[in-house]
């Protein structure tokens, strides 16, 4: 059965015979929490979680893809749940972000890896994708748009950016922490009762952990952080009249997409190719953002299909 968190959290998650280790990676300077399963000597599967969430909002995908052979590690991201909170917002700058991906996968004794994220990780994952090419063997995105496309969209697409009206309200100061603080994470409830597709999709256990991993000290900011970091880093493009960044991706690639997504519209699933080549894009027509917990089984199955045989 899995383990428990190195603070006692009981967050185990049955698991047939498997044993998931909680640990402690260095990489870019600072510590990530860990979960790890799987054999040793498998073909290496990264786990990127997105907001507001850690490394559980994978807990459907490890076993299954553990039991099929892959070394499965599925990190906190920096400033979530157990992992290092650096203070400021340019500790959240997205090539800080990459750069822990990268030396999660070559702290393995890796050289390469799949990578996999959802949301902010798989806006992570984009990125590793373009920027560290190297240490990407092939590359899964769950309901995070390509950069480039993405971009595109807030300035020609009046409903994507009106979608996106929290990513400029993440930009104020102080204030977002309160409104996600109140009333014991109110907000937090909201989004993952209400979004979902799949009624009872976060059990009232998963919305108890969320916001335990939440409420740690310095984790609201810092999870806040990735979005006014991103803010500075296209404002600063915008201003010094760069435009659009051209994010090209070589590596194989499969775009997941939950269809009823209340902050991404659909058309960002489409007309990739320009930027990544070799790319398979799934939609799931009865799921939304959170399609890891709206389909999971056929999620997992998907990505099984697409990753080599481990």
């Amino acid at each position: 059965m899995a383990t428990t968190p190195p603070d006692g959290d009981d967050w185990t998650v049955p698991a047939d015979g498997q044993v998931w280790t909680h640990g402690t990676a260095e990489t870019n300077g600072i510590r990530l929490h860990t979960v790890t399963a799987g054999p040793e000597d498998g073909e290496l599967v990264v786990l990127l979680h997105g907001f507001p969430e850690f490394w559980y909002a994978w807990h459907h995908q490890i076993e299954p893809l553990a039991d099929a052979g892959y070394r499965v590690v599925a990190p906190d991201l920096r400033g979530y749940n157990c992992s290092e909170k650096p203070t400021g917002v340019a500790a959240y700058d997205i090539d800080e972000l990459v750069a822990d991906v990268a030396g999660l996968v070559e702290g393995t004794g890796r050289e390469s890896a799949h990578v996999v994220g959802h949301d902010w990780g798989g806006l992570v994952a984009w990125y590793v994708g373009a920027r560290r090419p190297d240490v990407v063997d092939r590359l899964a995105v769950l309901n995070a748009p390509h950069p480039s496309a993405y971009e595109r969209a807030l300035r020609a697409s009046p409903t994507q950016l009106l979608k996106s009206w929290y990513v400029f309200f993440f930009q104020l100061p102080v204030v977002p922490e309160a409104v996600l603080r109140a009333r014991d994470y109110r907000a937090l409830d909201g989004l993952l009762t209400d979004q979902p597709v799949t009624p009872g999709a976060f059990s009232e256990t998963d919305i108890r952990y969320y916001k335990t991993a939440l409420s740690r000290p310095g984790a609201l900011t810092a999870a806040v952080n990735y979005y006014r970091a991103m803010g500075r880093r296209s404002a600063t493009r915008t201003l010094t009249m760069r435009g659009v960044e051209d994010l090209r991706v070589a590596r194989p690639t499969l775009l997941l997409w939950g269809e009823q997504d209340r902050m991404l519209d659909v058309s960002l699933s489409e007309g990739l190719d320009r930027w990544v080549p070799d790319i398979q894009v799934e939609r799931f027509p009865d799921a939304s953002h959170w399609v890891q917990f709206d389909a999971p089984e056929d999620v997992t199955e998907r990505l099984l299909a697409f990753l080599p045989p481990a």
